[in-house]
């Protein structure tokens, strides 16, 4: 991950805190933040999608088809 996307994050929240959202650089730093978690986001659904896949459950056979679920 890279952790030049969190400084832009902070400094966008701090920028929008201070009530510069109608100021250009207001506007720069909520633009920022979007595209920055964009990032974040895009880094989120490749890690997923690199996860290896569950095996098959069992179709046939006696092992692993029941679950006892007595208490």
């Amino acid at each position: 991950m890279n952790i030049v996307n969190s400084a832009v994050v902070g400094a966008a929240v701090n920028s929008a805190s201070n009530g510069d959202l109608g100021t250009v650089q207001g506007a720069a730093s909520t633009l920022m933040l979007r595209k920055a978690l964009d990032v974040q986001a895009a880094g989120a659904a490749a890690l997923l999608e690199a996860l290896p896949q569950q095996p098959a459950l069992a179709t046939e056979g006696s092992v692993g088809r029941n679950v006892n679920t007595f208490a």
